[in-house]
């Protein structure tokens, strides 16, 4: 029974750590792994016949990735909001390699597992597939919502916009 006590206590006191950042308003915050660097933001090239939210493609240290704003995908641009993107996040998977638009340098944040709500109890989107909200971190006064940044992205999006920019290194 005591083994039982002291795993619970072991799991809720696990840390997950998090790249805290804003869209409009509110905070949002991706595991660390997803996120391979941040970099002020390059030039972007726009492409013909993308959604309004690729803003196009960029090289990051040889490579050419697809950007992305999430505020404008969201719907979180106010009218009052400039279009002052200073950094990019750049998040990697196995299969794409995609940069995201951020105003402000990102913080880092390490939050206990007992303050994360598991997004099963939130408000899903119904036209997704899977929920790329993974949960949100209640601290006092502060909730951040927690994206899976690859599942904002549907897979005819991901098709579409990034089949060509899977991890290309120029040379």
């Amino acid at each position: 029974m005591e083994a039982v006590k002291e795993q619970k206590i072991t799991e809720n006191e696990q840390k997950s750590q998090l790249i805290i950042f804003r869209l409009g308003d509110e905070e949002y915050g991706l595991q660390i792994g997803q996120i391979k660097e941040v970099v002020p933001t390059p030039h972007i090239t726009r492409l013909p016949q993308t959604p309004p939210y690729v803003k196009g493609v960029a090289n990051i240290r040889g490579n050419i990735i697809a950007v992305v704003d999430l505020e404008e995908k969201f719907g979180l641009k106010g009218e009052n909001d400039s279009n002052a993107n200073n950094y990019t996040l750049v998040v990697e998977s196995d299969q794409i390699k995609m940069g995201v638009l951020v105003r402000e340098l990102p913080n880092t944040l390490n939050v206990k597992k007992s303050h994360i709500e598991d997004s099963a109890n939130i408000i899903q989107d119904g036209g997704a597939e899977q929920s790329y909200i993974k949960g949100i971190v209640k601290l006092e006064d502060r909730l951040i919502i927690m994206l899976d940044v690859f599942k904002t992205m549907s897979e005819n999006e991901l098709n579409t916009v990034f089949k060509n920019n899977k991890v290309h290194e120029t040379v």
